[in-house]
C-alpha cells in the first residue's frame, strides 16, 4: 500500500472524463484546481467531471482549491512572445506599449513606487533577470542581465521587495465564496508572508459556516522566515519550490524543504511538496534520475503529499506522471524509520487527549502487532494526530461527512470511506454495556478485535477514565493488555476502538464484522477492511451499505 498522497494538477492536459479517470485510477489522491487560469464556470464544469470520474473508479478524491493571490504578472506583449537580448534597455509600464518592442505591460501600477535602482526583477520563472536603473510615474527602467523568451502573463518576482500586495485581495475572497458553494474540499493560499494573511480566508469561511481546512503556500522569503507562526495559523502547508527558489538563493531551497517538512511533522500538519517533481515528464514518458531522487528524498524528508503541476496541467502523459510518481514513493517508502518517527517526529502536546491517544494506538499497533488502524471521525482532527505518528500499518478513516472523507486524502497513510456513526459516546458505550455505566465514568471507550480461527470476536470492555470535565487521563495500554488476556489463552490483537471527546478515535480493524446483537457499535465490512489492507480502494460513498453499517 502506498502511504504517501498524490496530488494532481488539472488543466488542459486533464479537460477529460477519460484522463480524470486515469489519474485517478492510478494513483492521484487529491486533485488541484488552479484559479489562476479559468473562469469560475470552467471550473464548475471541471468539478462535474471530477467528482464522476471518482464515482467511476469508486473511490473519493479530495479537491484542492489554489487562490492566486497577488500574482505579479505581465501584460499583453505585441505578439505574444519577445526575446531579450543580455545588455539590452527594457521598459515596464504600467500603461499600454502601444506596440514598442522595448517595452512590456505589467499588471500592476504599484510596480514604480515598489522598486528602487539597482533591485533584481526576475521574468519567466527565474529564467530572465532584470536589474532596475530608474523608476518613473508609471515606467520602470531596466536593463537585460539574462535574457531570454518571455510571453504574455508569464510571472514577476521581486526578491526583497517588502511594498507588495496583500496576499488576499477582493477576487480571492471570490474564490472563497466559490470553493463553499461547490463544495471544494481544500484551499491553498499563495504567497503568504505572515500569519496574518490568512485572517481573511479564515474570517469569509466562518462568515460561511464553512470548515474547509486553509494550506498556506510557503514561497516567498519572509514566509519560509514566519514559517512557525504560519504552520499554526493553517491546517497545513505547501511547499512551493517555485517561487520560492527565486525568493531565496536556490542553493538553501533544500535546506528550507527539510526544515518545513520536519516543521509541519512536529505540528502533526500535512505538508505537500510541490513543483518540477517530475518535470521532464511534460514531454517525456520517464523522469531524469535526478527528479527520481528528488521524489524519494521528498518521502524521507516527511512529506505528506507530491504534487504535479504542468506534469498533470499541460504535460503529455498525465497518467504516465502519476504512475510513476506512485511507484517511485511506494519504494522510498519501504525504507522510512517508522519505529524511529513514531517517537521523535511529533511534539506531544500537554493535557491534548486525542493526541494523546492517538500516539497511543500508534504504539499498540506495533507493540500488540495490529494490521490496521480504523479511525472513525468527523472532523478528521483524530485521523490526521494518527498519520503524524506514522504508524506503519494501514489506516482506515471513517465519517458520516463525505467532505471529511475526501479530505483526510491528503494525509499520508490515510485511506477513507464514508458511513454512519452513532452521533454521542454513549450510543457508542451502549454497544458494550448492558447497563449504562456509573455517572462520570467512561469517556473513553477501548475494546480489542481479536481474531480465533479466523472468526472475528469482540473482547475486553470500555474502560472508564476521568471524568466528563476532565479528559486527560488515558490508560490505553492497561486497557488494552487486559482486553486481550481476557479471553481463553492468548490471542492475538488485531485493532482497538477508542473514543476521545467530538471526534471518534477508533482504531480497530477486523477479519469481518465482531457479534455484537444488542448495541449499536460501528462496524466495518470485510472488504472495506481489506481494502485498507492491501491498498485497495475504499468503498465509494454511494454504496454506503458495503463501507459500514450498525452492528
Amino acid at each position: 500500500m502506498r502511504r504517501t498522497k498524490i496530488v494532481a494538477t488539472l488543466g488542459p492536459a486533464t479537460h477529460n472524463p477519460e484522463i480524470l479517470h486515469g489519474l485517478i485510477s492510478v494513483g492521484a489522491d487529491v486533485l488541484r484546481l488552479n484559479f489562476s487560469h479559468g473562469t469560475p464556470e470552467d471550473h464548475v464544469r471541471l468539478i462535474g467531471m471530477a467528482r464522476k470520474a471518482a464515482e467511476r473508479v469508486g473511490r473519493e478524491v479530495g479537491l484542492l482549491g489554489d487562490i492566486p493571490g497577488p500574482k505579479l504578472r505581465l501584460g499583453d506583449i505585441h505578439g505574444d512572445v519577445m526575446h531579450l537580448r543580455n545588455g539590452q534597455a527594457l521598459t515596464l509600464t504600467t500603461n499600454s506599449t502601444g506596440g514598442r518592442r522595448d517595452s512590456i505591460p505589467v499588471a500592476w501600477r504599484g510596480l514604480p513606487d515598489a522598486v528602487q535602482r539597482n533591485d533584481v526583477i526576475y521574468l519567466a520563472d527565474g529564467s530572465i533577470r532584470l536589474r532596475v536603473q530608474d523608476t518613473g510615474e508609471s515606467e520602470v527602467l531596466t536593463k537585460v542581465e539574462t535574457g531570454g523568451s518571455v510571453a504574455s502573463h508569464q510571472g514577476m518576482n521581486l526578491p526583497g521587495v517588502e511594498a507588495l500586495p496583500s496576499a488576499v485581495g477582493d477576487a480571492d475572497l471570490d474564490w472563497v465564496n466559490f470553493a463553499c458553494d461547490h463544495g471544494v474540499d481544500l484551499l491553498a493560499v499563495s504567497f503568504v508572508r505572515h500569519a496574518s494573511d490568512l485572517d481573511p480566508v479564515h474570517t469569509r469561511l466562518t462568515e460561511r459556516s464553512a470548515d474547509i481546512p486553509v494550506i498556506a503556500k510557503i514561497e516567498k522569503r519572509e514566509a519560509a522566515e514566519a514559517a512557525e507562526e504560519i504552520m499554526e495559523a493553517s491546517s497545513g502547508i505547501m511547499v512551493a519550490r517555485g517561487d520560492l527558489g527565486i525568493e531565496v538563493p536556490i542553493e538553501s531551497v533544500p535546506q528550507i524543504q527539510k526544515r518545513l517538512l520536519a516543521l509541519a511533522g512536529r505540528y502533526s500538519k500535512p505538508a505537500i511538496t510541490a513543483t518540477q517533481m517530475l518535470a521532464s515528464m511534460v514531454r517525456s514518458t520517464r523522469p531524469t534520475r535526478a527528479e527520481a531522487t528528488d521524489v524519494a528524498n521528498a518521502v524521507y524528508d516527511g512529506t505528506d503529499a507530491l504534487m504535479l503541476s504542468e506534469e498533470t496541467a499541460i504535460g503529455r502523459y498525465p497518467i504516465e506522471a502519476v504512475r510513476m510518481m506512485a511507484r517511485i514513493a511506494e519504494e522510498a517508502e519501504k525504507h522510512l524509520p517508522y519505529e524511529d518517527l513514531r517517537h521523535t517526529r511529533t511534539r506531544h502536546a500537554e493535557h491534548d487527549v486525542a493526541d494523546t491517544v492517538s500516539y497511543a494506538a500508534v504504539a499498540a499497533a506495533y507493540q500488540l502487532n495490529l494490521a490496521a488502524l480504523v479511525v472513525p471521525t468527523r472532523s478528521g482532527r483524530t485521523p490526521r494526530l494518527v498519520s503524524a505518528h506514522r504508524p506503519r500499518v494501514p489506516v482506515l478513516a471513517l465519517s458520516e461527512r463525505l467532505a471529511t472523507v475526501r479530505r483526510v486524502n491528503l494525509l499520508f497513510g490515510v485511506r477513507s470511506a464514508h458511513h454512519q456513526e452513532p452521533p454521542t459516546l454513549d450510543e457508542l458505550l451502549a454497544g458494550f454495556r448492558p447497563a449504562p455505566a456509573p455517572a462520570g465514568r467512561p469517556l473513553v471507550a477501548i475494546n480489542m478485535v481479536t481474531s480465533v480461527d479466523g472468526r472475528a470476536q469482540l473482547e475486553g470492555t470500555a474502560e472508564g477514565l476521568g471524568s466528563r470535565a476532565d479528559r486527560r487521563l488515558m490508560r490505553l495500554y492497561r486497557a488494552a493488555f487486559d482486553a486481550v488476556g481476557s479471553g481463553a489463552g492468548t490471542l492475538r490483537a488485531t485493532g482497538v476502538w477508542l473514543r476521545v471527546g467530538d471526534d471518534l478515535a477508533a482504531p480497530r480493524v477486523a477479519e469481518g464484522r465482531p457479534p455484537n446483537p444488542t448495541g449499536v457499535v460501528p462496524s466495518v465490512s470485510r472488504g472495506a477492511l481489506a481494502g485498507a489492507a492491501h491498498g485497495c480502494p475504499s468503498p465509494h460513498s454511494s454504496r454506503r451499505s458495503s463501507a459500514a453499517s450498525p452492528s
